[in-house]
């Protein structure tokens, strides 16, 4: 989860800059499809062998919380791997629309760019999962796990959506923070995964664990399950967003601190 610096600069606007930025960052747009694939495909190989019926893992391993430890871990070490390798992370691996949004916000990313992240997001993440239902069958297909589709647990859509406000919210304010200051930003991305491993064990009881819209309509398409999807779609942006917001107003302050005491002076001064 960065910004990269691949903005294009062509002095122009609309469909002269939808072309310079395709042109040249369309490996990113590639690499972000390439990512949430990736993640997808875990999601859905490691939900079936853990969760189904028809797994036998899932039979040996009867109790619930060591599964769902597993299956964080396996989940947090799959991020990893996006957020390193180099096949992925030249992009930033966002691989989350929330996420390129607040970089849309913060100045990091233009619109163009953003765009196009979030359009691969979804394809590459969709695709990835219909794959897997071909090749999986009815041990991912079928209920409870459902092509790994994100739907509030027995608490209700209450619950679900404020754990998915605060994963999101606290997620974003961690890759902030950490990875604006000198001392903790070369830990951004090992943050970044370790959270994921902790909001499958601590938010998937309660909310499935979406915090990311591409990959909740990953699996919301091909298993047609639309169960308080508004959630899913709209607490992400909600929850990064605000965090961002809390981003700049510490920034601006700041800011406002590391400035000269004679230049704030001046600056209070009305112009005469």
């Amino acid at each position: 989860m960065r910004a990269m610096p691949i903005k294009v600069y062509t002095g122009q606007g609309g469909v002269v800059q939808m072309k310079a930025s395709f042109k040249k960052n369309w490996k990113y747009y590639l690499q972000e499809a390439l990512g949430l694939a990736i993640f997808m495909i875990s999601a859905c190989f490691f939900s079936a062998l853990l969760e189904s019926n028809y797994s036998s893992i899932h039979h040996d391993i009867p109790d619930n919380f060591l599964r769902r430890i597993i299956m964080g871990i396996l989940m947090g070490l799959t991020a990893l791997f996006i957020f390193y390798s180099p096949l992925t992370s030249p992009s930033g691996s966002h691989i989350n629309p929330a996420v390129t949004i607040v970089f849309l916000r913060l100045g990091k990313s233009c619109h163009w760019d953003s765009l196009f992240y979030i359009v691969f997001q979804v394809i590459g993440g969709t695709t990835a999962v219909f794959i897997m239902d071909l090749l999986m069958g009815r041990i991912l297909t079928a209920s409870p796990v459902n092509s790994a589709a994100t739907v509030p647990g027995n608490g209700g859509t209450v619950p679900a959506l404020t754990i998915e406000f605060f994963i999101a919210f606290f997620t974003m304010s961690m890759v902030l923070f950490t990875s604006n200051h000198p001392a903790t930003k070369k830990f951004t991305r090992i943050f970044s995964a370790s959270l994921v491993c902790a909001w499958v064990i601590v938010a998937g009881p309660v909310s499935g664990f979406g915090m990311n819209p591409a990959r909740s309509f990953a699996s919301a398409l091909p298993s047609n399950i639309w169960t308080a999807w508004w959630i899913y779609l709209f607490i992400p942006f909600a929850g990064m967003l605000s965090a961002a917001e809390v981003f700049l107003y510490f920034k601006m302050g700041r800011s406002k601190k590391e400035m000269p005491t004679g230049i704030r002076s001046i600056n209070r001064e009305p112009i005469k």
